[in-house]
């Protein structure tokens, strides 16, 4: 039978989990839903301020381009970074709908490129809210542009702050064709 246990992440403990093992078989799957603080939260007007520190001036080298968003996300909290990455995995996941993959490619029923569609997500977001705002209501206003490193930069920042791999899947999946609904 499903239980819902709640524990502050300070009494997480080996022991907790043999209990948690004991009770519940060592093949049980868990599903851990961390709430954030209040004071830990990235604010949705503080992801955008990081969106539009894309330095534009350096187009053409992408690593110039991202460069100031992997340096601010790497002096805040790593909590941030994490949530920075769930806030973008849900911009990109309402982006995929069918209504948008067919403004971006009108034979978007018969093949759509998977990797392709979401880069041009990202670019949709590495544009701002507004434009975010607008193409997510009009989605016959979207393009063929893409912007691909952006996807990487809490990957990045992670590395940056903590000098470990970045092992983490964001709230979102924003894989093509994952948010089911916008695809019916």
């Amino acid at each position: 039978m499903p239980a819902i246990i709640k524990i502050k992440s300070e009494d997480l403990n080996p022991a907790f989990i043999h209990d948690l093992q004991e009770q519940y078989g060592s093949k049980a799957e868990l599903e851990i839903r961390v709430q954030p603080e209040a004071a830990e939260i990235l604010s949705e007007d503080a992801f955008w301020r990081i969106i539009e520190l894309l330095d534009w001036s350096k187009e053409g080298d992408d690593a110039a381009v991202i460069e100031p968003v992997i340096a601010t996300l790497a002096e805040l909290p790593i909590s941030f970074i994490y949530q920075f990455a769930d806030k973008f995995s849900e911009k990109l996941y309402h982006l995929d709908t069918k209504a948008h993959a067919t403004a971006y490619n009108k034979e978007a029923d018969e093949f759509i490129s998977v990797d392709d569609f979401l880069y041009v997500r990202v670019c949709v977001v590495a544009n701002g809210r507004a434009f975010y705002e607008d193409i997510l209501s009009n989605p016959s206003k979207m393009f063929d542009l893409s912007f691909e490193p952006l996807l990487y930069v809490a990957w990045d920042a992670y590395k940056r702050k903590t000098s470990k791999e970045w092992d983490y899947i964001p709230a979102y999946n924003f894989e093509t064709f994952s948010n089911k609904a916008g695809w019916q």
